[in-house]
């Protein structure tokens, strides 16, 4: 009986344990199943899918009249499904009715394989029943346009196989011109210019599309689990395409004759600070020129064009006016044991006014003036530089703009000759755009403008965000200053350096500038000037401030400010003056820029089929037959009903001419067009009594 007690415990135990066992299995499938299950499938599905980004179209850069400065073309990666039900149906014989036709369209069109070598490759790919076949990359719109339509394919996805996979490529349309302000926008490496400032508008908000793996490790895409993606804005500048051709023709025939090393002009509208031009030229190693660098960001010693500082700052401090006296000492002038030294020695010239001493440059007279006013407080001088906002940064737009040195008593390399060195333009760093600045400040009555270059972000054709012109400083100096400093500049051209680029059309006011530059280790050895011009035009009126500077070779035969940066301003002022300062119009842009969108009233079916078209996103519903007004409303086009008054006139304003004239004809008006583009104003309001034979009148702009 023991043996037995003991055998049927231990059975009991046994089976209470598989009992447990069982019940343990059990509970631990409902948890796999229910509390887990979305992680455990989440982990089995990413064996099979996966995410992959779908990039939005980027935004377009247009000039401020509307053209196109930087955009995104599609190109396209054609692949076929090989076992697509339609080419499977029936032995494949959509497939072998078609494969001869379509080898001979493919080989005509790419050129890149014989037909019979194009057919070999279909039937390889489809005996291997290929569900994502990659038969041709970088395929343009218009060859695709083209594919579509061959033997095939022309049957659509299901029954022909076709895939189309987009992507885009940046292009700038005018190449060189203002190409490195514009900027790259690049796949692998840091974007520049206005393409890096404003990436985050440009570049959208990125798509997501869910791809299923299949046999061969390939990915393809699964439909109806597309996140589309966001299409970026685009950027209104205050780029003149017909100016920028200008400027950079005119820098790059002086760059091309002199063989110089690098080059830049700037152009400012003197009234808002907008940068209308902007070219950089660099030589390349084969001796071709391109926009490689933005040399008018880059912080250098600028030269005499410097002295208009020096001579604001004293004037200002009321230390003297333009009729005092300065001893220009013949051109030389030793201070401890250095030795200050005019361009040009001028033998005889002795007691002359501070005027004339800027006229002719001379770099004694601007030392001597900063000595005797600055000698016993040099940081007062300094003071006045940074009221000019010379020892900031403009705050342009643009990444990478130079840090400017001006020194005071404190810095490391003050010294007793810093001070008279400065006056000059030596022993400071600035860029060529901070004395675009400081320039057209005096061309605008002393008020200090930033400079910008973009006027608005606009999304599906409306401005969304405008930049308005912002005003730094009210006045760098009284107006006795400025009047003075004005006569100053006007006598360069008249009666100095500048003369030779005197004009019998219109009066300019400038600067010339030659400086001595240092090549690296070697010092000033190798005699590299630079170059450069800073003024305004026309004098009596500023409208434009131009600044051009030039980097020589070494020993160059023609290095003077006046005969390699003058002859670039001045080219540019001849040419501006003609087109755009005689008949000067509003430069403010309209924004009416030629996007692919124009909005204008029409019918809600005619609306409803464009945006399909374009896979636009529309927010609500459109009656067909209604006649509506569209508008962005939260990144998606909304429409209004347009009210039309059975038995009235018809309510047409902001159609096009083709609406209009349906409207109005078929209720018995007589049209009367003024204008082009579409209705901004009709003689006889929408809604009123309509009578026969009456005559209405619409203008369009």
């Amino acid at each position: 009986m023991e043996v037995k007690k003991d055998i049927l415990w231990r059975v009991y135990l046994c089976f209470i344990g598989m009992g447990l066992f069982g019940v343990a299995i059990l509970v631990k499938v409902f948890v796999v199943q229910n509390v887990q299950g979305n992680y455990w499938r989440s982990m089995a599905d990413s064996l099979h899918t996966r995410y992959v980004s779908l990039d939005a179209d980027r935004g377009t850069i247009y000039s401020e009249e509307g053209r196109m400065l930087s955009t995104s073309i599609p190109y396209f990666n054609l692949r076929v499904d090989f076992a697509a039900d339609g080419l499977r149906e029936n032995k494949g014989k959509i497939f072998t009715d078609n494969v001869d036709s379509l080898s001979i369209r493919l080989s005509g069109l790419f050129g890149d394989h014989t037909p019979a070598e194009y057919k070999h490759i279909l039937r390889d790919a489809y005996k291997n029943k290929d569900r994502y076949y990659l038969l041709k990359r970088d395929v343009t719109f218009t060859q695709y346009q083209a594919v579509r339509d061959f033997p095939m394919f022309k049957l659509g996805k299901n029954k022909g196989g076709l895939i189309a996979e987009t992507k885009n490529k940046r292009i700038n349309p005018f190449k060189l011109l203002a190409n490195r302000t514009i900027g790259l926008a690049r796949e692998n490496a840091q974007n520049v210019g206005l393409e890096r400032t404003y990436d985050k508008y440009l570049k959208g908000v990125t798509g997501k599309r869910l791809m299923r793996r299949i046999a061969g490790g390939t990915f393809v895409p699964v439909e109806g689990y597309d996140i589309e993606p966001e299409n970026g804005r685009d950027i209104i500048t205050t780029i003149d395409v017909n100016m920028q051709d200008i400027v950079e023709t005119a820098l790059m025939n002086m760059m091309v004759s002199n063989e110089a090393e690098h080059g830049t002009c700037i152009l400012m509208e003197v009234k808002t600070g907008k940068i209308k031009a902007i070219a950089n030229l660099g030589k390349q190693p084969d001796g071709s020129y391109w926009e490689d660098m933005n040399y008018a960001l880059q912080v250098g010693e600028p030269g005499s064009t410097f002295k208009l500082a020096t001579v604001i700052a004293a004037l200002d401090d009321q230390y003297v006016t333009m009729n005092n006296q300065v001893n220009l000492n013949e051109g030389r002038w030793q201070i401890g044991k250095r030795t200050v030294f005019d361009s040009e020695p001028h033998p005889g010239q002795t007691n002359v006014s501070i005027k004339h001493a800027f006229e002719l440059s001379s770099n004694v007279g601007m030392a001597k003036l900063a000595m005797q006013c600055y000698a016993k407080r040099p940081n007062d001088f300094v003071a006045h530089l940074r009221k000019l906002k010379l020892d900031k940064p403009t705050g342009i737009d643009l990444v990478g703009e130079g840090k400017p040195v001006i020194k005071n008593t404190k810095s490391r390399t003050w010294s007793s000759t810093t001070l008279p060195w400065m006056a000059f333009g030596y022993e400071v760093l600035i860029s060529p755009l901070q004395t675009c600045m400081l320039y057209n400040a005096v061309a605008n009555n002393g008020t200090m403008m930033k400079p910008y270059l973009v006027n608005a972000i606009m999304e599906y054709g409306q401005p969304v965000e405008y930049f308005d012109p912002e005003v730094v400083m009210d006045s760098i100096c009284s107006q006795n200053t400025l009047r003075q400093v004005r006569q100053m500049l006007e006598g360069v051209v008249t009666n100095g350096t500048a003369k030779a680029l005197w004009s019998p059309y219109y009066k300019f006011a400038g600067k010339t500038g030659t400086a001595l530059v240092a090549n690296g280790n070697r010092g000033y050895v190798d005699k590299i000037y630079q170059s450069s011009f800073a003024g305004y035009f026309p004098a009596n009126d500023p409208q434009f401030t131009c600044v051009v500077v030039i980097k020589n070779k070494a020993d160059a035969a023609k290095f003077y400010g006046g005969a390699v940066a003058g002859p670039v301003f001045r080219e540019v002022a001849d040419k501006l003056y003609a087109i755009a300062v005689e008949k000067q119009k509003p430069m403010r842009a309209t924004l009416a820029v030629d996007t692919l969108l124009a909005f204008k009233n029409g019918q809600g079916r005619e609306w409803k089929t464009i945006l399909n078209k374009l896979n636009l996103p529309m927010a609500g519903n459109v009656n067909n037959s209604s006649w509506v007004s569209p508008k962005v409303d939260d990144k998606k086009i909304a429409f209004a009903q347009v009210q039309q008054v059975k038995g009235g006139v018809p309510n047409v304003t902001g159609m096009g001419l083709k609406d209009a004239l349906y409207l109005l004809e078929n209720a018995g008006l007589r049209v009367i067009i003024k204008g082009a583009g579409k209705v901004t104003s009709q003689s006889i309001p929408g809604g009123s009594l309509l009578e026969k034979n009456q005559t209405i009148v619409i203008e369009l702009s």
